[in-house]
């Protein structure tokens, strides 16, 4: 967790889980009971300014005074052609700029979170990472995401988002202490009340970060972007597996596997003409194999930075259906949002650029 006390001093209860509130209440000489009252307020009726809720004590009140609320600011606002996906981008208190994604689906919606201000792990076909890294998110700019996107469903009358996914701008096992801190804020039944069940984690692979979330028994789910069957072929499109290579990788997704009992998502990018093939597909199982495994194929989106191109239609299947063939649940993630670039590995969180799609 994050130093409450330093938080307290900066005024950022934002950042703080229920107990810390509480904790701050009480320090206050308040009873803790108002922590119920300032957590409503902040994480379920969602306001903008502590003047918005009429019945704090004045008690509370005065203490509030010194608690200062920084919610990132909409810049721009793209929706897709088929108004399923809208992309928003945020400007934080220091002026830096995240993206967020609201996916809308049959019957529910899916909140695509951002966990870091760029990204440092280098995926050649990423845009996030083509830009480099800025910065961690604090867990409030992460909570703050879910905040902005619950409100827009609000204002047209909707309920939701039921799922969350940390596949936004940057590695939220980089960034592990606010990402665990922004779900434990996110999952707490008194706010958002967001199930574990519903969200998931993704990772490109940051070892320690796994094993930790085993030990940690985390109720999440986990994804791993893997994209390469073989070292030589994973380095070329993820360096971090410089660093951790798939020996190591695959022995820690074994230990989560076996200490948690949960299942672990397999993603993985397809390539034309670099790791989809059928006997790519087959290296694949081999590496897998034991495993509790669910693979999600991602045929490439487009990003200036990269010059590949997404594998075709009929190469997808036949990949899908030799993984499927070797007793793997396999599927084809849904495209959303290309045409606004909000599809993954397509955040890049520029305000002209989004600008030129309106």
């Amino acid at each position: 967790m994050m130093d409450e006390e330093m938080i307290h001093q900066r005024g950022l209860l934002q950042d703080l889980t229920f107990s810390g509130v509480e904790a701050g209440v009480v320090a206050a000489g308040l009873r803790p009971a108002h922590a119920k009252t300032v957590w409503r307020a902040l994480h379920r009726d969602l306001v903008g300014a502590w003047s918005e809720v009429p019945d704090f004590s004045p008690a509370t009140r005065g203490w509030l005074a010194g608690q200062e609320l920084d919610f990132p600011g909409q810049a721009v606002e793209v929706v897709s052609s088929d108004g399923w996906t809208r992309k928003f981008l945020l400007r934080l208190a220091d002026g830096r700029e995240i993206e967020t994604v609201l996916m809308g689906f049959t019957g529910r919606h899916t909140v695509c979170l951002s966990s870091q201000v760029g990204c440092a792990m280098g995926c050649v076909f990423c845009a996030t990472g083509q830009g480099g890294f800025t910065r961690h998110l604090r867990p409030g700019e992460i909570v703050a995401q879910v905040r902005h996107a619950r409100r827009a469903l609000r204002a047209l009358g909707v309920a939701g988002p039921r799922n969350l996914v940390l596949m936004g701008m940057g590695e939220p096992l980089h960034n592990y202490e606010a990402v665990m801190t922004a779900l434990e804020i996110i999952t707490d039944t008194r706010g958002f009340n967001i199930g574990p069940a519903g969200i998931s984690i993704s990772t490109v692979g940051i070892v320690p970060g796994i094993i930790r979330l085993a030990d940690e028994r985390r109720p999440y789910n986990l994804a791993v972007s893997l994209h390469g069957a073989d070292d030589t072929e994973r380095s070329a499109l993820v360096p971090v597996n410089r660093r951790w290579p798939l020996a190591d990788l695959m022995t820690a997704c074994r230990y989560y596997g076996q200490a948690t009992g949960r299942r672990i998502f397999f993603e993985w990018t397809l390539v034309a003409g670099k790791n989809d093939t059928p006997e790519t597909a087959r290296r694949l199982i081999e590496l897998l194999r034991g495993l509790d495994a669910h693979i999600n194929l991602i045929p490439l989106n487009p990003t200036q930075g990269f010059g590949g191109a997404a594998t075709h239609a009929e190469a997808v299947i036949a990949f899908k259906d030799v993984i499927r063939a070797a007793g793997f649940p396999c599927t084809v993630r849904q495209r959303r949002g290309i045409d606004v670039a909000a599809g993954c590995g397509q955040l890049q969180a520029t305000a002209s650029r989004l600008a030129a799609a309106l």
